[in-house]
């Protein structure tokens, strides 16, 4: 596929139109509930969970999603044939016509085309049906006994996740939303620290490189100055948006838009990443002030 040239004009059009996001939380926060947040009839949700009980009222469409292989042939009916990958490889040209072929007739491609947004709920529950699925592969067990290996099962998982995410993550003109569960971890020496809940470590280490904003969602109070203090205990939520943040929750902000902390509200913070600004203007020592788009 030919290299070509991507203009300012291009570039920012492109970063209105689509963004990654992954949102993590503890049980109970209302993580699913942010789908209110959003244009029902912009968004679809891919359910992985079974959890679409707190918003039964939403008016948005959403996909059970009972397999790893069910999320894959979604995956690539929504980002198309990756053109790097190998012919016979999942998310090739191939594996396109297969997925185009099994749901022929359903309207489901054509559906997908027409929603902007995709909400994954959640990342934790995909990465237990990888789970299942690398369990069962040839990688998952050794080649001199026969027996199960957990490190190759597990290697295989953060191998299929990754690509998942990143073939997603690419998907033309998509704002993509992943959502899981934040858990707190102490060690041995009594540090705590909030992480995200995926099953092995590679998905979760690679995760934040992958996606343009990581957010935390949790309940805070407010302390005699006004300002937020994390409460499990409490009930007012916020979306904890940069890195750095006096919660120690783990947190990106690629925009550099975005407040410490955020009402919990997508459609606002997807509006607030995605504004576009006036090109700005410098001047050159002995040269005429010249527009950033023109430099």
């Amino acid at each position: 596929m030919p290299v070509r040239i991507v203009t300012a004009d291009e570039r920012l059009s492109s970063a209105a139109n689509k963004t990654s996001l992954a949102i993590f939380g503890p049980p109970g926060v209302g993580k699913t509930s942010l789908l209110k947040t959003l244009p029902a009839e912009q968004a679809v949700c891919l359910d992985l969970e079974a959890g679409m009980k707190s918003v039964q009222d939403w008016a948005g469409a959403s996909i059970p999603v009972r397999s790893f292989g069910d999320f894959r042939d979604l995956v690539v009916l929504i980002g198309g044939p990756d053109p790097a990958a190998d012919p016979n490889a999942y998310y090739s040209a191939q594996h396109y016509l297969h997925a185009r072929s099994v749901y022929a007739g359903s309207g489901l491609e054509e559906f997908l085309a027409q929603k902007p947004i995709v909400f994954v709920d959640s990342i934790t529950d995909l990465t237990r049906q990888v789970m299942a699925y690398a369990k069962q592969q040839p990688e998952a067990f050794s080649e001199r006994t026969g027996k199960p290996d957990v490190r190759g099962a597990y290697g295989l998982l953060g191998r299929e996740v990754i690509q998942a995410l990143k073939h997603l993550q690419h998907a033309p003109a998509k704002t993509v939303i992943f959502v899981g569960v934040l858990e707190r971890v102490t060690d041995e020496f009594h540090v705590t620290t909030w992480q995200p809940q995926m099953e092995g470590s590679k998905a979760g280490r690679e995760l934040p490189g992958i996606v343009d904003q990581v957010i935390s969602m949790h309940l805070f109070s407010h302390d005699a100055e006004g300002g937020y203090v994390l409460d499990e205990k409490a009930t007012e939520r916020r979306l904890v948006c940069r890195s750095g943040n006096p919660f120690g929750l783990p947190a990106k902000d690629r925009s550099g838009r975005l407040d410490m902390t955020e009402p919990p509200d997508l459609g606002a913070l997807l509006t607030k990443i995605n504004r576009t600004a006036a090109p700005t203007s410098f001047a050159l020592p002995g040269a005429h002030a010249l527009s950033a788009s023109a430099a």
